[in-house]
């Protein structure tokens, strides 16, 4: 059969297409691309995601004192623990369906559904009777989000340069702070019993993502597809508009002749058998890696973070409406780590700086236990602790998303994702909340430390691991950390 080339195609994206075999440089336009509003936009747009999932973790945290002083619910440190276990769990389960549905869909349409799951389940749990209803609810906020992280993921790998992928990815999953930074001045005004009742204020307070979440929907309006999960999805001259829309976007931009062009044999879907053997087979190293960074960061940041506030209430006796006071500097320091040190995942390289944010966060993590077991540190002392340990671990929990992101081939791209997510999550991120939670409801300062001292191995283990079998993925194009499946040559 003769060639069928568009003549707009040959001469905005280059790209051509012969039965089902398309050759294209649209993946080498994408990388040549400055800096620019487009670019800035996706990040506002898909990055808020983190803000949301930030705003959740930090009012479910924010309002233990408040569910357990509920007349209504009378939750114990247990039911607390049990209810964030849930949420974790929904993520799991939902990074894996909604996964498996943007590798085979689309990126777009998935990160709309997704948000549509998150904006109703979460509304639903200021509605919640008991902790069944409330559990129950927080398991399906989680899956919406867990959906989120899939199909954004992927979307921002695709589209941002190479050159600044590392520092734009760490930022954008250190904007998770800034949604605690809002929950936890929110729990400053909604638990506050002079301003509101506060068995009223923490149901207000899960009504707060759900409005977020609405204007969030109007901002993802005009995001395009993936012009590389198009071109891999027999799509070329879609794909083709969507670039040549982003390039309209530019005054200047650097010439094409001469970038890289690439074979691909398009196909609809990727057999979920091929995803198991290039996972566990052809990149079981990367596999390997991608399973010790994200259950270690999920057991670390899980452990601690949801069972902050209960630590603050037990231990210091700090009263449930105060906690939001400890709880923002926290969250400054965690947002501020990715933005002042992220840039150097990117010239540096990613070994050693996941390898040293790791090891550091894991040691700081140890010292500061063996303060709190001794009771050598109060309240403040405690959070100005933190705020040093999380400056560095939020960098690394950020790695960890960024490697299992860029370190698989396209094709399935998302469903890994979800899949280091889940496991990830589920092993480090299900137990630890309710592990703690019993660890603290013991009283004891020793038995706690224990579970710091376990957080702490499990991070200076994956540091090291990092170091000796990471990937350079650094400033490299998506396509040569990974080479996609449909890739001929």
């Amino acid at each position: 059969m003769g060639l069928k080339i568009a003549p707009w195609s040959v001469h905005l994206a280059f790209t051509m297409q012969t039965q089902q075999i398309t050759e294209t440089d649209i993946p080498a336009r994408l990388d040549r691309l400055p800096w620019g509003r487009f670019h800035t936009l996706v990040v506002a747009a898909l990055g808020i995601t983190w803000i949301l999932d930030g705003l959740e973790v930090t009012l479910a945290g924010s309002l233990a004192g408040a569910l357990k002083d509920s007349p209504r619910l009378h939750f114990s440190n247990t039911d607390i623990g049990l209810a964030s276990s849930a949420y974790l769990a929904g993520a799991v389960l939902g990074a894996i369906f909604f996964g498996w549905l943007t590798d085979r869909l689309g990126r777009k349409r998935l990160f709309f559904v997704t948000l549509l799951v998150y904006l109703t389940s979460t509304a639903a749990t200021a509605a919640s009777w008991d902790i069944v209803s409330f559990a129950t609810f927080r398991f399906l906020t989680g899956a919406g989000i867990g959906g989120e992280y899939s199909a954004i993921n992927s979307t921002i790998q695709e589209l941002i340069p190479a050159r600044v992928r590392g520092w734009t990815d760490l930022v954008i999953n250190g904007s998770f702070w800034v949604g605690a930074a809002i929950g936890a001045l929110g729990s400053l005004v909604l638990l506050d019993p002079r301003v509101i009742d506060p068995d009223f204020g923490w149901r207000l307070a899960f009504l707060i993502g759900a409005g977020l979440a609405c204007l969030i929907f109007l901002m993802r309006l005009w995001i395009p597809e993936s012009p590389r999960w198009l071109i891999t999805h027999g799509h070329p001259d879609e794909a083709a508009r969507v670039v040549a829309n982003i390039e309209s976007q530019f005054s200047t931009l650097p010439p094409v002749q001469g970038l890289a062009r690439v074979r691909i044999r398009a196909r609809k879907s990727t057999p979920l058998s091929l995803v198991g053997r290039t996972l566990f087979k052809h990149h079981l190293r990367r596999t390997l890696v991608g399973l010790s960074l994200m259950a270690s960061q999920a057991f670390f940041y899980n452990a601690i973070f949801f069972t902050y506030a209960l630590i603050l209430t037990d231990f210091y006796g700090i009263a449930s409406e105060h906690v939001g006071w400890y709880l923002l500097p926290f969250a400054i320091g965690n947002f501020f780590g990715p933005v002042l040190i992220g840039r150097f995942f990117d010239t540096y390289g990613r070994r050693p700086m996941i390898a040293l944010t790791y090891i550091l966060s894991g040691l700081l993590l140890a010292s500061t236990g063996w303060l709190f077991m001794h009771n050598l540190i109060d309240a403040v002392t405690q959070t100005a602790c933190w705020m040093a340990i999380f400056f560095f671990a939020s960098s690394a929990a950020s790695s960890a998303y960024l490697t299992v992101s860029e370190t698989f081939p396209l094709e399935i791209r998302a469903l890994a994702i979800a899949f280091f997510y889940a496991v990830g999550t589920g092993v480090g991120g299900i137990l630890a909340p309710y592990l703690f939670g019993s660890l603290i409801d013991t009283g004891s300062r020793a038995s706690v430390f224990g579970g710091y001292l376990f957080g702490s191995a499990l991070m200076v283990f994956a540091g090291c691991v990092a170091w000796r079998w990471g990937a350079d993925a650094e400033r490299k194009p998506l396509e040569a950390v990974a080479r996609p499946l449909t890739f001929i040559d």
